[in-house]
């Protein structure tokens, strides 16, 4: 059995990630062997390698990394460790194959020890560009030290062989998100309030809003602004899921606490909301704001509209279901307006695939037995 190493370090990413892992599981082809790390080990983030647990999925190994700092030093300082980290569980694994997902700085750990130890990569949602966020960088790294690239859609493929990637190992398999959204069975009304254990009003909003590593402007003005234009919104309900681990996450996450304090009734947060949760809350809610890849991706197949802030997302393709929108207050208000009034009898075309990334990436991997790491620079005409 070829032994497949699949790494995940936050909620987000491991509900992407989880109809894969499943599939590679119960494949006699493959022996799984998932490494988590970073932000599931940690309580200050809900400790969700829990869930990880509860889904019956196998641990293989546990890398700690996180540090109680998110500062720049502090950031740096917790991809040293998991560099060290991922460096011994390779060592003690032996896998044949690693699959990594997007750009945060523990999956670039995890890329740069599997380079160095000689194991082939296979990264997903590269050729991505996000330009508010130092994850840009990160995530053509990663492409650079990959070896199979399977990407969300065909313009992003086409910027992984604009990196000098040989076309016969890029796929655009779509967006592995998808994958979740057709084959889990999501909580009904009941059961979704039940679950979260807040009633819902006439009109809801779920707020995901993550730092924004490279503006000018200070998390706290920029999160504030949207706080403020949520704050006299009438007949509205409000569910806020914790920033990331990125740096200044913690602010963010504490001026979450204190605004569900000073507004109980209405509010609610959670450190994590979960796969099912989260798919669940897309079903009832009016719309999303913030500036998640989950608004640019996920959501739109719900019908509903993302308020996408800032530029932390800029330059992914988006479907007529996304508002892009500034911290300014007006604006902020001016897109709330819209949103509300948007029709969601219409099916808007997306632009991320059918849903079957897993089925396409699995193929790939059984198909594929004679890999050469000694990669050769394509080279694009100009």
């Amino acid at each position: 059995m070829k032994k497949i190493a699949i790494v995940t370090g936050s909620r987000a990413e491991y509900g992407l990630l989880k109809p894969l892992i499943k599939a590679i599981m119960l494949d006699s082809d493959f022996e799984l062997q998932l490494i988590v790390s970073a932000m599931h080990l940690s309580t200050e983030f809900g400790y969700t390698v829990n869930e990880i647990i509860k889904d019956g999925f196998p641990i293989a190994k546990k890398v700690e990394c996180l540090l109680s700092s998110d500062t720049a030093v502090g950031v740096s300082k917790s991809m040293a460790l998991a560099l060290s980290g991922f460096a011994d569980a390779y060592e003690d694994l032996r896998p044949d194959f690693v699959l990594l997902l997007g750009d945060r700085t523990e999956i670039f750990s995890a890329a740069i020890s599997a380079m160095t130890a000689n194991i082939p990569i296979g990264h997903i949602h590269g050729g991505e560009t996000t330009e508010g966020a130092y994850d840009e960088g990160i995530r053509h790294a990663i492409t650079k030290l990959s070896y199979f690239h399977f990407t969300s859609a065909e313009e992003y493929s086409k910027r992984v062989i604009q990196l000098g990637e040989n076309p016969k190992r890029v796929f655009n398999v779509g967006a592995i998100g998808l994958d979740s959204i057709k084959k889990l069975n999501l909580l009904n009304k009941v059961e979704f309030e039940k679950s979260i254990n807040f009633k819902l009003d006439k009109r809801n909003i779920l707020v995901t809003y993550h730092p924004v590593t490279l503006e000018k402007i200070s998390p706290e003005e920029g999160f504030n602004k949207i706080l403020s234009s949520l704050e006299n919104q009438e007949n509205t309900h409000i569910i806020f899921t914790f920033a990331n681990s990125d740096k200044n996450g913690r602010i963010i996450n504490d001026m979450i606490k204190k605004y569900v304090s000073n507004h109980s009734k209405k509010s609610i947060y959670f450190k994590s909301l979960g796969q099912l949760r989260y798919l669940s809350a897309l079903k009832y809610v009016d719309m999303v704001i913030g500036n998640s890849s989950s608004g640019i991706i996920e959501v739109p197949q719900f019908n509903i509209p993302t308020i996408n802030i800032g530029d932390r997302q800029k330059g992914r393709l988006m479907g007529p279901t996304i508002f892009n929108c500034t911290t300014d207050i007006n604006d902020l208000l001016n897109k709330i307006k819209l949103a509300f009034s948007f029709d969601k009898s219409k099916k808007y075309k997306q632009p991320y695939g059918n849903g079957t990334a897993t089925e396409q990436i699995i193929r790939v991997l059984k198909e594929n037995d004679n890999i050469n790491l000694k990669k050769k620079f394509h080279d694009i005409e100009f």
